[in-house]
């Protein structure tokens, strides 16, 4: 009888869920009908998206020599459906091991998503997030600035990403079940650091007081549980960049926050190694936008190198997360509500409540000088601080009066991407999105916060619905678009990387705050709010200058899978086996789902069993092109597994398999390869 009642219930919330597509719901429930209810449906599922692991530029530092050249973590969309049985709402939340999350990207999910469940999902409650990794291939957006250092669009790399956040959503939405929602907060102290210090001290001494940090400490934990008992995973946000590994690093890597995500699924048992999903932990970005892991200053996470600096780091998030986890107690109460709205943010006027007591407008997008040095995670040219107030040289006073506007104040305007033609090298129209999940409100914005602008914003939020139980506000950055940073007023001035990549000026926060608190109005009231303009679709616009496989090659007297160099026939726990094979490019298959790579132990019958795969932190797949007579299309595949150190003792081998594409007529084949047999003592 019980197992009858929840699937009448889960039936009924699915037929309520679709006819609550609409963030503007034509009878809004009444204020008090979720009132002390503890009762969701939940469920989580996670997607590959994996893209090409071999000459493809790297989506975030903006190098044009930083080229995938194979996979050291696999990239995974991680969803999660919470619907409210008791007004018949849903949201479902993702967090995507991305650089970004594009306009394109979520235009394309919510299309898919609507041709397999109608209204059931929609703009409006469909949030995805970004992690914020700078180790995974770029292409994926349809605007110009962001496909600069891939030469263009990738429409491979896109549909891996597409496809698997449609699939991961897809997952979560047939596990939903009966369940509750427990909340943890708590401060992780020592796994961050500022690295705009200089900027930061320009915020108000009175602001600045109330705060012990000047970075966000806190670290926002949900425990899902099904009613049965049955742990379906945990979303938490902590801001801090994904930039442990480097900007010389060219195997795709989920960094800090991928690594911290498997960690805790493995503790759960949880490896993806069929496909499959079970337990999904997030480890979700917030307002990261002045944060970096690199606690030691620079680059410097602490360790002996990046792989060094990316799991302390994740180590970090991950034992403070485990904490929080086994601490979770305080129920989530309360229905699931949304409202989303599109925003022009170059043409906002803003209030003079919101501002300095001036009625105020933002900018056409540009991005400053400043931008091109780089943060100190990330460094590329010249010197941050390039601002117009601070340049007093006659040279610098004529650079400044030509490039750039009253509007955009301080900054020494280096491109305005709002300005070219035929179409603006980055959105204009982005979307603007609130959810409360019970008494926490998601705020899910198109940018990287900075410290301090998160906490306004977040302040902002929370003096609206508190009235309604909200208890907990937390930034959702890096959310269903992207248009570069919003610094504070005040830190706007300095100009550091993160003011000159505020690309609507110095009054962008305020323009947020605005509108959030309008959104938060809306939702308070129980009233609709307008859809606003409709962004650009620029699908049929896209140009990609880098050509796909044309074939592969190899020496006459060997096969694709062949060894070139063979694994020692013994090793000790702790040691890494290194073998290289004869190879096809990766671009001829992503293998989505699947793997490059895999480690195998002798079973006691003598069958090879997978003990690890090229998601796993322990092994690398690297590719490299090898020239070869007559022609330089060879490639060889490096493997490499760095052995546990509670490994079993036993016999093992490296597999490789993948694809090669002939000359002759044009084919892709599959192949494979496998390492001699060798002892772990």
């Amino acid at each position: 009888m019980r197992t009858l009642l929840v699937r009448l219930s889960l039936a009924l919330v699915l037929v309520l869920g679709t006819a609550a597509g609409a963030s503007s719901p034509a009878s809004p429930p009444a204020p008090a009908s979720c009132a002390g209810q503890q009762r969701f449906f939940v469920g989580a599922g996670t997607g590959d998206i994996t893209g090409p692991a071999a000459e493809v530029g790297m989506m975030g530092y903006g190098q044009l020599a930083q080229q995938t050249a194979g996979i050291h973590q696999r990239l995974r969309s991680r969803a999660f459906v919470i619907a409210s049985p008791c007004n018949g709402r849903r949201v479902a939340f993702v967090s995507a091991d991305l650089g970004m999350v594009f306009q394109a990207v979520k235009q394309q999910v919510v299309e898919r998503l609507r041709s397999r469940y109608g209204d059931v999902y929609s703009d409006d409650n469909v949030l995805l997030s970004a992690t914020h990794t700078h180790s995974g291939p770029g292409g994926y957006s349809h605007y110009t600035l962001y496909n600069l250092t891939t030469f263009g669009f990738v429409p491979q790399n896109f549909e891996a990403i597409v496809s698997g956040i449609v699939a991961s959503i897809a997952r979560a939405h047939e596990r939903l079940a009966d369940g509750t929602l427990r909340l943890a907060t708590g401060e992780l102290v020592g796994a961050s650091r500022n690295r705009s210090p200089e900027a930061y001290r320009l915020n108000p001494p009175g602001e600045r007081a109330l705060y012990a940090q000047d970075v966000d400490t806190r670290m926002t934990l949900v425990r899902l549980t099904r009613t049965d008992g049955d742990e379906v995973g945990l979303i938490n946000w902590f801001p801090v960049h994904a930039t442990s590994m480097g900007n010389d690093n060219r195997l795709i890597s989920g960094d800090n926050k991928g690594l911290a995500s498997a960690l805790f699924e493995r503790a759960q048992g949880e490896r993806h190694l069929a496909g499959g999903d079970t337990f999904v932990a997030a480890f979700a970005n917030a307002n990261e936008g002045d944060v970096t892991p690199n606690v030691l200053g620079g680059t410097d996470g602490g360790g002996a190198d990046d792989f060094e600096d990316t799991a302390l780091s994740a180590t970090r998030q991950y034992d403070f997360a485990a904490r929080l986890w086994a601490t979770a107690n305080a129920p989530l109460t309360g229905g699931v509500e949304y409202r989303h709205t599109w925003a022009k943010l170059d043409a906002v006027d803003v209030a003079p409540a919101w501002t300095d007591g001036v009625p105020r407008r933002t900018c056409t997008a540009a991005i400053g000088l400043s931008m091109l040095a780089g943060a100190e995670d990330g460094p590329g040219f010249g010197e941050e601080g390039a601002s117009c107030a601070e340049l007093h040289d006659m040279w610098s006073q004529f650079t400044c009066a030509l490039t750039t506007t009253p509007c955009q104040g301080e900054k020494p305007i280096v491109l305005e991407t709002g300005g070219m033609k035929p179409y603006p090298w980055t959105p204009e129209v982005l979307p603007l999105q609130l959810v409360t999940v019970g008494n926490l409100a998601l705020v899910a914005v198109p940018f990287e916060l900075t410290t301090m602008a998160g906490r306004r914003l977040r302040r902002t939020v929370q003096a609206r619905l508190a009235p309604a139980g909200i208890t907990e506000v937390v930034i959702a950055g890096l959310s269903n678009d992207y248009a570069g940073y919003v610094a504070t007023r005040e830190e706007y001035a300095r100009q550091d990387y993160e003011g000159a990549s505020t690309h609507f000026g110095p009054w962008t926060l305020a323009a947020l705050q605005q509108s959030f608190d309008a959104l938060a109005v809306s939702l308070h009231d129980g009233q609709p709010v307008p859809p606003g303009p409709t962004p650009r679709d620029l699908r049929h616009e896209q140009a990609s200058l880098q050509p796909g496989v044309v074939f592969d090659d190899k020496l006459l007297w060997v096969d694709f899978g062949d060894v070139v160099t063979d694994a020692r026939p013994a090793y000790a726990r702790g040691e890494t086996v290194r073998v290289t094979f004869w190879g096809g490019h990766p671009k001829n298959d992503l293998r989505l789902e699947g793997s490059y790579l895999r480690v195998q132990q002798r079973g006691p019958e003598g069958a090879w069993l997978d003990v690890a795969r090229d998601g796993d932190w322990e092994t690398r797949y690297r590719w490299r092109r090898e020239s070869c007579v007559p022609t330089l299309a060879c490639s060889h595949v490096s493997t490499e597994w760095d052995i546990p150190v509670d490994a079993a003792p036993g016999t093992y081998r490296l597999v490789h398999a993948g694809h090669w594409k002939s000359g002759w007529d044009g084919r892709v084949r599959p192949y494979t390869g496998a390492s001699r047999a060798f002892t772990v003592r």
